[in-house]
């Protein structure tokens, strides 16, 4: 029997693991915790290797020279035992110096090729940090390498066939359970994983590299380019271009399903968001790269086709799907407000039976999801999966990410600017303040979501026809505004709360305010603008023409709102009509002196009282309410005129933003951007009043875990463990932390008392520790949880962090919290027996 030892040697030479960590030298240097967990994993697995970029200053000048740099631990002695223990030192295996900065294009495929030269052997498995594997998977690495050979055992050999160059397999996405959102994430990716790509590999032998853990033939892949093409912005998704290597030169790439590997996707909105956009982005770089020029100028029209499905084809639809509604909506508008619905007489009659049958086409794409479904776990688990998502938001979420793709996908063709985007992949249970709400979705949805809007609504005022007729022409559409509007707040955990509405309120107030300026775009709202409006400067004389037609647009629904109104301009014999436009203007004059007394009033408030000036700004108000007030009720005409005005503004606003004449339009942006964020606030004012709304998002939202039995625990330790480090955002979290526990825990009892009613026993909540207590001296948490026991269906258990407050005496009585066990501080950990062994 060999020795312990004549494993590992034998281990080591038929397989290598090499973990490529760009920063570690930094942080070896800057004495960060994350590099001294590094040395830990080091030491406790020492066929471990961590290849990092060093720079090393080599004269007074300041000139650096780049070293790529392979570690490993020091070896283990006969008894299996470190030799040094927990100080054993890092050794370097060897130091290759580079004759310059390596990462001069994206980060993520530099970090790949520069660890390249440190691998053996023939075939080379990628894999992300966010992917896992298991002993029993491990075992079917002997068949997946014998795939790269035609003719071996279960591999046919087909003459005058391409070789095998890549060879993928399916991907298991393990948090599914978190959340909702999560849960789409997973069933997009599991439907795309199997069945999609099952297809794209047979029979329409289309199938690219879309991402790790796929094994490379790495040896053709040597002498072709490398894996990983890292040009800055064209490369933005490196991936991709491994397949198009592929498929360039002659090779084949294939899919087999007998292996699969765990996968952490994105589980909160933003982060969903972050993501969208990056591949977005990505895929409209490869529209202009030449990789993609190559492939549709060679392959066959059935493969055309095939890498059309599985690429940008999916992309294109989708811009294609939002440039098609606004089209509809605004042509629609046009029709009504000049009186052009009738063709020869006759009303324009949406036909609805063929609009129902539209919408039908449109829930085909659900149904390769319950195909795959179906498959995995059965018919009635599949079409509860499927009804599941429907009832819980599920077609806004798709909807609004329609919006994403189509956004950064048009965006980066016309402006460029594509960047990688880091999603960061956090836990789900944080409350997204609305300031920072308004910041991520205002350019891609929330604008265009309030255009749709005032189009409809303007269609139902405007429109000759009747409220059904109405409704079938436009129904499509408002299922699209809705969840461009709602569908962020929605998904966003205690959004419909009183507390968090009220804080939210105030930040907003204090973000949008024209007094705050500087710091960052999470600080000022000029800023923020600065920054959005900075793509505009980038674009192109043609694409910037492009884009001023929409202001052509906005013109015409003026000019046709004026003339629904009864005015004519070209008729100046009509004595009542140019009556009712110098009332409008002189009731505009009053409206923008009152404007600018108060302007004044601010520039001297530092000489007056502060009680007069609070009057006198009182006073301003109620005489601007007056006059509008009274404007609107003596002339019928001023809404259509005031709603004209508003499409004027938007048109000089675009004009303003392409010219760069930013100073009069930014007041114009900002006054609109306030005024959409006090009809949100009314909206989510009376939704959080009425309660039931907050513990209806909080079931939908959280109805994975409470019946799936997810435990998060210690994905909650390692980020209270990884967020210690950040003492300037400590205090922040925990008090959002705090007001969460409290909110959260007045929600389970509501869920408890519903379930009580639906004639389900509570007696299955079970006591819970408390996990994100603090381990070493801090005396808050840093992260909300949410943990399930193993229950029973029909039995659902959330666990909430230890409340410090007396408060947390009143919770229900089947709620009990426990300290946890205290963790050891990491000097201490060198008594623990997995540490000191070289191996598992």
């Amino acid at each position: 029997v060999p020795s312990a030892l004549n494993i590992e040697d034998a281990v080591k030479l038929k397989f290598g693991y090499v973990v490529s960590c760009q920063v570690y030298g930094k942080q070896k240097k800057n004495d960060d915790p994350k590099a001294k967990d590094i040395d830990l994993l080091l030491r406790r697995f020492p066929l471990l290797r961590v290849a990092y970029i060093d720079e090393v200053r080599v004269n007074r000048a300041g000139a650096v020279a780049f070293y790529s740099v392979l570690v490993k631990a020091g070896t283990i002695s006969d008894d299996g035992f470190t030799k040094s223990d927990i100080e054993q030192p890092i050794e370097e295996i060897y130091r290759v110096r580079l004759p310059g900065n390596p990462v001069i294009g994206e980060g993520k495929p530099s970090n790949q090729n520069h660890a390249i030269i440190f691998t053996r052997g023939e075939c080379l498995q990628t894999i992300d940090m966010n992917q896992d594997g298991c002993f029993e998977e491990a075992l079917k690495m002997r068949n997946l390498l014998q795939e790269f050979r035609p003719g071996a055992p279960g591999v046919p050999k087909i003459e005058g066939a391409p070789p095998t160059t890549i060879v993928g397999f399916r991907e298991h996405i393990f948090t599914g359970s978190v959340s909702s959102l999560a849960n789409y994430m997973a069933l997009q990716e599991l439907s795309f994983v199997t069945l999609g790509q099952r297809v794209l590999a047979e029979p329409l032998r289309m199938r690219l590299h879309y991402g790790h853990p796929d094994i490379f033939d790495k040896l053709w892949f040597a002498t072709r380019g490398g894996v990983s093409k890292a040009s800055r912005g064209i490369n933005l998704s490196e991936d991709i271009f491994a397949g198009y290597e592929a498929i360039i030169r002659g090779g084949s790439v294939t899919m087999k399903e007998y292996c699969q590997v765990g996968k952490g996707r994105d589980v909160g909105m933003q982060q969903i968001y972050k993501f969208e956009a990056k591949l977005s982005q990505g895929n409209a770089e490869q529209c202009l790269s030449r990789d993609a020029s190559r492939m549709a100028l060679r392959l066959d029209f059935p493969r055309l086709l095939g890498y059309y499905l599985g690429g940008v084809g999916h992309y294109i639809n989708s811009a294609l799907t939002i440039i098609t509604i606004e089209v509809a909506s605004y042509l629609v508008l046009l029709l009504c407000v000049y009186g052009a619905e009738s063709i020869g007489g006759r009303q324009v009659v949406p036909l609805g039976s063929v609009q129902i049958v539209l919408a039908g086409l449109g829930l085909l794409n659900t149904l390769p999801l319950l195909a795959t479904l179906t498959v995995e776990r059965g018919l009635w688990a599949a079409a509860r999966d499927v009804a599941q998502v429907f009832l819980s938001g599920g077609p806004l979420y798709f909807v609004f990410h329609i919006q994403t793709r189509s956004h950064y996908f048009l965006q980066t063709l016309l402006a460029g600017g594509a960047s990688y985007k880091a999603t960061g992949r956090g836990f789900v249970t944080r409350h997204s303040p609305f300031d920072e709400q308004y910041r991520f979705f205002a350019a891609s949805h929330l604008y265009l979501g309030v255009e749709l809007a005032a189009a409809l609504t303007l269609i139902k005022f405007y429109t000759e026809a009747e409220p059904p007729q109405y409704f079938g022409r436009t129904w499509s559409l408002w299922l699209a505004t809705i969840a461009f509007l709602l569908a962020p707040f929605w998904f966003n955990p205690l959004g419909f709360s009183w507390p968090h509405v009220t804080d939210d309120f105030r930040r907003w107030c204090r973000w949008i305010s024209p007094y705050t300026h500087g710091g960052t775009s999470s600080d000022s709202w000029e800023v923020w603008y600065k920054e959005e409006t900075a793509v505009y400067h980038r674009l192109s004389v043609s694409s910037k023409l492009l884009v001023s037609l929409k202001s052509i647009l906005y013109l015409a629904l003026a000019r046709g709102l004026v003339w629904k109104s009864g005015v004519d301009l070209s008729d100046k014999a009509r004595t009542k009509e140019l009556h009712d436009l110098k009332a409008f203007s002189i009731s505009g004059g009053c409206i923008l002196a009152i404007f600018l007394i108060s302007i004044f009033l601010d520039m001297i408030a530092a000489r007056l009282h502060y009680a007069l000036h609070r009057l006198l700004k009182m006073l301003l108000g109620i005489i601007a309410l007056a006059v509008v007030i009274t404007a609107f009720a003596t002339h019928a005409p001023f809404i259509h005129m005031a709603i004209a005005l508003y499409y004027v503004a938007a048109a000089i606003n675009i004009i303003g933003t392409l010219v760069g004449v930013q100073m009069f339009v930014r007041h114009l942006q900002r006054i609109h951007d306030a005024f959409i964020g006090l009809v949100f606030f009314v909206i989510f004012i009376i939704l959080s009043a009425l309660h039931i709304f907050d513990v209806v998002q909080t079931w939908l939202l959280f109805h994975n875990a409470l019946s799936q039995g997810v435990v998060v625990d210690d994905i909650l330790k390692q980020a209270r463990r990884s967020q210690e480090a950040d003492s300037t955002s400590h205090r922040d979290t925990a008090e959002e932390v705090r007001d969460l526990r409290r909110i959260v825990e007045q929600q389970q009892r509501t869920i408890s008392h519903l379930l009580t009613r639906a004639g389900i026993s509570g007696a299955s909540l079970q006591p819970m520790e408390d996990v994100t207590a603090p381990e070493t001296g801090h005396s808050e948490p840093d992260l909300p949880s949410l943990r399930v026991r193993n229950a029973p269906a029909s039995s659902y258990s959330i666990e909430l962090p230890k409340a410090p407050s007396p408060a947390a005496s009143t919770s229900d009585p089947n709620f009990t919290f426990q300290s946890p066990a205290v963790m050891p501080p990491r000097d201490e950990r060198k008594d623990d027996p997995y540490i000191r062994r070289g191996s598992l």
